[in-house]
């Protein structure tokens, strides 16, 4: 995105041929061919790139740049250095020179910074080495400071970031280094002045998968603290997820990345409209009224009921919400949890099936939000302990009935059906089954609310945008519409909250009123503009964005008094305006109750 790299991923010959062999034994056909035409383009880059280096005598690392459409690739440029992906390809390979008179003497450099110190120090002295490979995969996500919309934000103060965990590899300048004297983090301030670069994190694996795997492991577990922070974790562990769900050997090109950005605004979106909280309190009601109306000529036994189902459901009320209103917060995160748990339900007929344990997947969903239980975290942080405690119960007892039954973990909808039989099975007698029976329903009831998430993504045709056999990623049309986009980025990023005679910075950076040197102004005192009109540039980490008049009106005073190249905050006034037509505030009682009504309805689906 803005012509940045986002998430780099080697494409070596070995992973490839591995990849393909993978595909041939799952009967994949379509992922076979795309593949095998991969290979066959990256063997005619690396002839052509080291044919190249030879004819003009290069005589260091270089990077030799394609671009590469399905089986054509076109030669780009040549840097005569390394560049910020050389890490990629240092995890996948490292370099074997051997002395040409004696094969058991050799030395193996695994940088490719040193590989260039040896050859501007010994220069032809050296032999040529030979590729050896180290592992077939690795990939790399640059973590950069923008926000949820992956818009610059400079400005921000890292206070606090977590240990790099085992398999990790973090290349952060020394922000996180500690303090020699002290062992405390030292705050560092992003200033933006160059680039939006915060740290490269990178694994590596003997396949694609693995290593996809192994960099969502770290970036679940990395935690950036700050003031006016904000980086694109987030969005990497939701998209890496995303291709997790899918297929890692999707193809993406660079139309990706902004319709996948317009899909996750739908996510938010949808998701700003449901109130879990009201939901579990309606479902409290639902379940009251099935016991009313089964016992309704039972009164002591009702009572007794009523009362056993209001315990049961309120032990659960912060184990359900809690990751619910996280992912519901944040739909980077949702977009990862809902590519991951594509397989684990269907929707038949307006209502959610659920195809694994929706206990087994809330304990995922805890992993995913690294929310598991870990005695030394604060209990902000975590799921807490009388929540752990009944999941933990839970989990055990439907893994000593799938042990008893013979099923396996995604078998749970033949369990489910076992369960729901008054007849005992399994050899149990009647009165352990009814006690078995009870016990599935005790933990299973209320689990249906946690399916609304799946409604949210079917709502918003989640699922359309996806891969096929041949691993072609399908982006859906309506994804590329220009509004849709610009409004969906407000959505995931609202704008500051404003005057309503008033325009702000839309974000911290460089001011400037006009769009070169020489040239008017966008905009003068007393001038009329329209909407979508530009009205002035911000200038942040090297990224010059055109701010857009989101209505029209006219400009009354220009509160810049540094003019052009002065640095603003993010809400800071600019212009004094009148607007064409005046602002009505929605009323708030409108908005909870709509809310609540659209809560409703997707508790209807569920229940």
């Amino acid at each position: 995105m803005h012509e940045q790299k986002l998430l780099e991923v080697s494409v070596t010959q070995e992973g490839l041929m591995a990849a393909i062999e993978r595909a041939k034994a799952a009967g994949r056909k379509e992922e076979v061919k795309a593949l095998e035409s991969d290979l066959k383009v990256l063997k005619r880059m690396e002839d052509e790139s080291a044919r190249f280096g030879e004819a003009v005598g290069l005589d260091s690392a270089s990077t030799f740049e394609c671009i590469v459409d399905r089986d054509r690739h076109y030669f780009m440029e040549v840097n005569t250095r390394i560049q910020v992906e050389h890490r990629v390809t240092e995890l996948c390979y490292s370099l074997k020179f051997t002395n040409p008179k004696d094969k058991n003497d050799f030395f193996i450099v695994e940088s490719l910074v040193e590989a260039m110190a040896l050859l501007a120090r010994h220069k032809k002295r050296l032999p040529k080495p030979e590729r050896v490979v180290r592992f077939n995969a690795s990939v790399e996500a640059r973590l950069n400071a923008t926000d949820a919309s992956l818009s610059p934000h400079a400005g921000g103060m890292i206070r606090y970031w977590s240990k790099p965990i085992k398999g990790e590899v973090r290349d952060d300048q020394g922000i996180s280094m500690l303090n020699p004297d002290t062992g405390l983090f030292m705050k560092y301030k992003v200033a933006g002045a160059y680039d939006s670069n915060i740290a490269l994190l990178l694994t590596k694996g003997e396949d694609r998968l693995r290593s996809y795997e192994r960099l969502s492991e770290v970036l679940r577990s990395t935690t950036l603290r700050g003031s006016s922070l904000a980086t694109n974790l987030e969005f990497h562990y939701g998209l890496v997820n995303w291709f997790l769900g899918r297929n890692v050997n999707a193809k993406p090109t660079t139309r990706f990345v902004v319709p996948y950005l317009t899909l996750v605004g739908t996510l938010k979106e949808e998701a700003n409209r449901l109130d879990v909280v009201y939901a579990f309190i309606q479902m409290k009601k639902h379940y009251a009224k099935l016991v009313s109306d089964q016992y309704a000529d039972q009164p002591d036994l009702c009572a007794r009921e009523l009362k056993n189902i209001s315990a049961i459901l309120d032990r659960k009320g912060t184990l359900i919400t809690r990751p619910m209103e996280r992912l519901l917060d944040d739909p980077h995160l949702l977009s990862g949890w809902l590519s991951m748990n594509t397989k684990n339900f269907r929707i038949d007929k307006g209502k959610v099936v659920w195809l694994r344990n929706p206990l087994g997947v809330l304990n995922e969903t805890y992993e995913y939000l690294h929310m598991s239980y870990r005695p030394h975290k604060p209990a902000a942080e975590i799921i807490w302990d009388h929540d752990n405690e009944l999941l933990q119960q839970s989990l055990h007892f439907y893994r000593t009935l799938r042990e008893k039954f013979g099923f396996e973990r995604d078998e749970y909808f033949k369990l489910n059906e076992m369960l729901n039989k008054e007849k005992p099975q399994g050899g149990f007698d009647a009165e352990t089954w009814d006690r078995i029976r009870s016990a599935h329903y005790g933990y299973e009831c209320g689990m249906e609310l946690l399916g609304m998430l799946f409604l949210i993504g079917g709502n918003t045709n989640f699922w359309d945008m996806c891969v096929q056999d041949d691993l072609e990623v399908v982006i859906p049309d309506y994804l590329t519409d220009l509004d849709l986009q610009a409004r969906m980025k407000k959505i995931l990023v609202p704008p500051p909250a404003t005057k309503a005679d008033e325009i702000v910075a839309v974000c911290g950076g460089m001011y400037y009123g006009q769009e070169a040197p020489g040239l008017p102004p966008f905009v003068t005192e007393g001038m009329h503009f329209e909407k979508d009109q530009p009205l002035y540039i911000i200038e942040v980490m090297k990224m010059f964005n055109t701010i857009r008049a989101p209505f029209s009106g006219t400009i009354d005073k220009i509160l810049m008094e540094g003019g052009d190249g002065t640095i603003v905050q993010k809400g800071q006034p600019l212009f004094k305006i009148t607007p064409d037509e005046k602002f009505v505030e929605v009323d708030a009682k409108v908005v909870e109750k709509a809310k609540r009504e659209r809560t409703m309805e997707y508790l209807k689906a569920v229940l």
